[in-house]
């Protein structure tokens, strides 16, 4: 997992499935909500957000990641301020 320490909290730089998996854990923890929960809350099967959390490629994420490595560019989360 890469990160960088931002005056504001933690930062995720994406490269792949399994660093979108660890900020997505991370991030989830912090919001105090189990996989359930936020599954219900999101509309999604709590077995598709388990899958990311552990860095399973889906088809969707593999194409987000390889449109992103084409552009020379990559995702950054860090916690909204708004």
């Amino acid at each position: 997992m890469s990160t960088d320490h931002a005056a504001s909290g933690r930062r995720y730089r994406i490269y792949s499935a399994a660093s979108l998996g660890d900020a997505l854990r991370h991030y989830r923890a912090e919001a105090g909500l189990t996989q359930a929960q936020l599954a219900e809350a999101t509309g999604l099967q709590r077995s598709y957000l388990s899958e990311l959390e552990c860095g399973k490629e889906t088809e969707q994420l593999t194409r987000i990641l390889r449109l992103l490595r084409h552009l020379g560019v990559r995702m950054t989360l860090d916690k909204a301020d708004w």
